[in-house]
């Protein structure tokens, strides 16, 4: 799969490499540098504490050392009063599958029918250096390679079951969240606070689980419900 350029997606282009840790940090890094404010994450047109939307994701609530060492880099951005995820909340977001009032039940177990036809293989991810997007505190990820793979996988599941997908793989830009911009503030300032961070050791995580999940919005959080968890080979 060959990513493409799009100014609505973060970065815009993408890296050289979808292997190389050091290229896909750097070139995040850069894309944030960039940045001149960093915006409201919530403001959401779309989004209230009603809505509920079917989405693929990564979750992480048995990786430990990535657990503690999201706490840790939390700990130290504290006095930028961001919106921090909870460690039941670390999520690498797949996909958007749609509203739960616009899909047929029926469609749904369609969708994980096919993609257990698909199952795509267990791989290792990094979490790489931290940085940021123009709404949140983030990692860099990498390999990239595999979730690519993954998100062809259920985007083509998406197809034959009826229910496309609602953005193509090539706009695809893998991310792991630790904390939410909750207002506009410079971006400068952020850099100063990450920065140091950056030195901090990479953290690795299995993925050995994709997961469809119901997801809603609770305050200033995420939260959801596992509609059904797809073991990976």
């Amino acid at each position: 799969m060959q990513l493409t350029t799009d100014p609505g997606a973060f970065p815009p282009t993408p890296p050289r490499s979808t292997t190389d840790a050091r290229l896909i940090a750097e070139h995040d890094w850069a894309a944030f540098d960039a940045v001149e404010e960093m915006k409201d994450h919530w403001d959401r047109p779309g989004w209230t504490s009603s809505t509920r939307a079917y989405y693929w994701m990564l979750t992480f609530p048995d990786a430990a050392p990535l657990i503690e060492h999201a706490r840790r880099c939390q700990k130290e951005l504290r006095h930028l009063a961001f919106d921090d995820i909870d460690a039941d909340g670390l999520h690498l977001t797949l996909g958007r599958i749609g509203r739960i009032d616009e899909i047929d039940p029926a469609h749904v177990d369609r969708l994980v029918a096919k993609a257990h036809e698909r199952t795509p293989e267990s791989f290792t991810l990094g979490a790489v250096p931290l940085t940021a997007s123009r709404g949140a505190i983030r990692y860099s990820v990498a390999p990239w390679t595999p979730v690519i793979q993954m998100h062809e996988a259920l985007s083509a599941a998406g197809t034959e079951s009826g229910i496309p997908p609602r953005k193509p793989t090539s706009l695809l830009r893998p991310h792991l969240g630790i904390a939410y911009c909750n207002r506009p503030i410079s971006a400068d300032i952020v850099r100063d606070a990450i920065r140091p961070l950056r030195e901090f050791d990479a953290v690795d995580a299995l993925v050995q689980k994709v997961r469809l999940v119901e997801l809603r919005r609770e305050g200033q959080a995420y939260r959801w419900q596992v509609i059904h968890s797809l073991e990976l080979r």
